[in-house]
């Protein structure tokens, strides 16, 4: 019997994983919040998706943002896949549907506060969520890895990796969801994958910063950008190490290959570029912005200051790639230096 699963969020990565799941026999549902109808417009049309580029699967069903609860009707499997900002609102409106499917997977990616200023990774925001409004959640599975949204709408060869507190269920939905070209490697560890997902996007930013530095010179920085992609690792495996984790998932899929997709290419590499080449960080922001391109290194940048802050001064010290994205990001002068400080090695006296 063919299952159903419902993908909400009609975006870039949304719409694309609409490919591997109709190839690999689910009836597939998309979404869109009160911010896609001109996605839902496009892809209705015949067009190619806004945001990748190609055209959205064949016999993927679209419903918009008043169709919620018709799109969740009967759901097998859930996917969140909408910006991390907007997570606590989408969940709390699907929850009941949520609560009668069989697992939720979850491709956002970023932290979140709870009413406290408490920094969470999504799933136990999502758990916390759900909690308070008395609601019993089936088993999360953390979605990341190297998968750049054009790609795998494109049905191109990618890896990527599914984290769950239940090794099993992460093996299951691998099994489920994997096809020819989309290859899903499992994992018990959800944590790691949580935090992977998004601080490579914070230090995509000062990779893009290195590009940008060549941009700007006419002289390549890949020494630089090398140094700084090699302490960006050792830094998320330091932070999931705090949080539980296993630090060698930062040397995976999660991480270092998640870390080089976004570095090559990406809106937070961009970011990085812009101001590598001499613009402003918040004028580069603000135009960003403008052309509908979320950032979304720069709140998770942010909000990982906190959570390394809930650990004490000893966490921070170990995490100088962080402190110096922070600081360009603010706008601070000399970028190039504030980076090559945190990535080069210390001069032996």
């Amino acid at each position: 019997m063919t299952k159903t699963i419902v993908v909400l969020g009609a975006g870039a990565m949304g719409s694309a994983m609409c490919t591997p799941l109709t190839q690999a026999g689910w009836e597939t549902r998309l979404w869109g919040t009160w911010l896609d109808d001109h996605l839902i417009d496009a892809c209705e049309a015949g067009q190619p998706h806004p945001r990748t580029n190609v055209p959205l699967a064949v016999g993927t069903k679209m419903y918009r943002s008043g169709q919620l609860d018709e799109a969740l009707d009967g759901a097998d499997a859930v996917i969140l896949s909408v910006a991390s900002q907007g997570v606590p609102k989408v969940t709390e409106m699907a929850l009941q549907g949520i609560s009668k499917s069989k697992v939720l997977l979850l491709t956002s990616k970023g932290f979140c506060p709870d009413d406290d200023g408490k920094i969470q990774l999504l799933p136990d925001a999502i758990r916390r969520i759900a909690a308070a409004n008395s609601v019993e959640l089936p088993p999360i599975v953390a979605v990341a890895g190297p998968c750049k949204a054009n790609e795998v709408a494109d049905g191109k060869p990618t890896a990527t990796i599914y984290g769950s507190l239940d090794r099993s269920v992460a093996e299951q939905m691998a099994k489920q969801i994997s096809t020819d070209a989309y290859c899903i490697q499992p994992t018990d560890d959800e944590i790691g994958v949580e935090v992977c997902a998004p601080m490579k996007n914070v230090y995509a930013i000062a990779l893009g910063l290195a590009d940008g530095l060549e941009a700007g010179t006419g002289f390549p920085h890949h020494n630089l950008k090398a140094a700084t992609f090699a302490q960006a690792v050792r830094e998320m495996s330091e932070l999931s190490k705090a949080l539980g984790a296993d630090p060698v998932t930062a040397y995976g899929l999660a991480g270092v290959g998640d870390l080089e997709v976004t570095g090559l290419s990406g809106r937070n590499k961009v970011y990085g570029l812009r101001i590598g080449r001499g613009e402003p960080a918040v004028e580069a922001l603000e135009a960003m912005i403008a052309a509908e391109q979320t950032v979304e290194g720069v709140p998770a940048a942010g909000l990982a200051k906190l959570l390394v802050e809930q650990f004490g001064q000893g966490l921070a010290a170990s995490l100088p790639l962080l402190a110096a994205v922070q600081r360009v990001i603010a706008g601070e002068e000399n970028p190039k230096e504030i980076v090559q400080a945190a990535v080069l090695p210390a001069k032996l006296i």
